[in-house]
């Protein structure tokens, strides 16, 4: 046989049976096929590059949109600085701004409404995905939960002023007439406030959190569950020993993605808020958020100094976002560090 015959030879053995090339001839080198750079993976590297300038085009959308933000926003950071932030006036006449108002309605709206969807999206995550139900009936009831994320955010917001406002307005007098002792409930309701609008947003983020969490547990091997249920575990005892731990991470994310939506959902929030720039302690209250008073002056504003505010109002939202979802990679990194 050739030396040329022979190295075919041994180059066929190491590829289909790396041990026992070895065994046949201990000084062979095992090839790693991921390194070969000849011209049939020429289609390979093709999509090698284009994976790598579409996440670079999105990095530098992102830098972009983050740059040209930053850049109208230059007037109100030259006359304000940092004290935007935690300034409560706004005043168009007078040219005077200040942000904490609506970060306060923005970040106070999004918690009440992460509290509210998390628990209830996992539960109907975890009615769709075990056997609960009937297949039958949990397929539809997953099918009709998705669809709800497609319905338009104004819709939401004119089903909450003509629906969810009449329908809460008891409720929210219960809860002042018997907790008006608590600051969270302190002040008289009329109608629109902080707690609507979280319970608004609550809905619109539902399906997102409960859509990704039945896709995680439907993940899941069937043997987890069964070896926890050998082991003498309950069913409940498996649901909250075994798979909620396992897609501990997964539903952190879920939460994350729903958390973002919650930031940064305009109409519907805008619709049942009030839309009064004031900081109060009782979700009662009126309230703003940043995207609300950017839909609601950003077309009338005129001067510099009033587009200004109100693009420096749009960049907090921008890095209060990427703030979220960085603190979220992280926890996700940490969660599925535990578990290991």
């Amino acid at each position: 046989m050739s030396d040329s015959a022979e190295s075919v030879d041994k180059f066929l053995k190491a590829a289909t049976n790396p041990s026992l090339a070895l065994l046949l001839d201990p000084e062979a080198t095992v090839p790693d096929l991921k390194l070969a750079r000849g011209q049939n993976f020429w289609l390979d590297q093709s999509f090698t590059w284009l994976v790598r300038a579409l996440a670079l085009g999105t990095v530098s959308t992102l830098l972009w949109i983050g740059w040209v933000i930053f850049q109208q926003a230059q007037p109100a950071i030259q006359r304000f600085g940092v004290g935007f932030l935690w300034s409560q006036d706004w005043d168009v006449g007078e040219l005077v701004f200040g942000a904490l108002p609506y970060i306060y309605g923005t970040l106070v709206s999004s918690a009440i409404a992460l509290l509210l969807a998390v628990p209830i999206g996992v539960a109907v995550a975890l009615v769709t995905s075990e056997d609960f139900l009937p297949l039958w009936v949990r397929l539809p009831f997953a099918f009709i939960l998705e669809l709800l994320a497609a319905i338009p955010s104004v819709i939401v917001g004119l089903w909450g002023i003509f629906v969810l406002i009449p329908f809460l307005q008891p409720i929210q007098q219960w809860l002042y007439q018997l907790l008006k002792w608590l600051p969270l409930f302190s002040t008289e309701p009329f109608g629109p406030s902080l707690l609507v609008a979280g319970i608004i947003l609550a809905i619109m983020i539902l399906p997102t959190i409960a859509a990704i969490s039945r896709e995680i547990l439907l993940a899941l091997p069937q043997e987890l569950r069964s070896a926890s249920m050998a082991l003498g575990a309950t069913r409940w005892e498996t649901i909250v020993g075994a798979l909620l731990p396992t897609s501990g991470s997964g539903i952190l994310g879920a939460a994350t993605l729903a958390l973002g939506r919650a930031l940064g959902e305009t109409m519907a929030v805008t619709m049942v808020i009030g839309n009064s720039p004031q900081i109060s302690l009782s979700l009662l209250d009126l309230g703003y958020t940043i995207p609300a008073v950017l839909a609601n002056e950003f077309a009338e504003a005129l001067d510099a100094l009033h587009v200004g505010a109100l693009m420096y109002l749009a960049l907090i939202l921008f890095v209060l976002t990427l703030l979220v979802n960085v603190a979220a990679v992280l926890m996700i990194q940490v969660v599925s560090q535990s578990r290991r």
